[in-house]
């Protein structure tokens, strides 16, 4: 397991926020999904046998917000 954490581009509604957070949750090796509003950030817990943080950036990306970093740190 690793932790992934997604820099976002502006936000600018909670729906987006929403959006963003049902599109992860949906991913295949994704739990503990937190979209942090005024941060601009995703947190994950993935599994990358299954999923990777750049799977997760395109994902985003698909639904037409920005990613400006991907971050992934594996959990002991």
């Amino acid at each position: 397991m690793a932790k992934v954490i997604l820099q976002l581009g502006e936000l600018t509604c909670p729906s987006c926020m929403t959006k963003i957070r049902k599109a992860v949750e949906n991913q295949d090796g994704v739990s503990n999904v937190k979209v942090l509003f005024n941060a601009g950030k995703v947190r994950a817990d993935i599994d990358q046998s299954k999923v990777t943080g750049d799977d997760l950036s395109t994902v985003i990306t698909d639904l037409g917000y920005e990613v400006k970093k991907v971050k992934t740190k594996e959990l002991a």
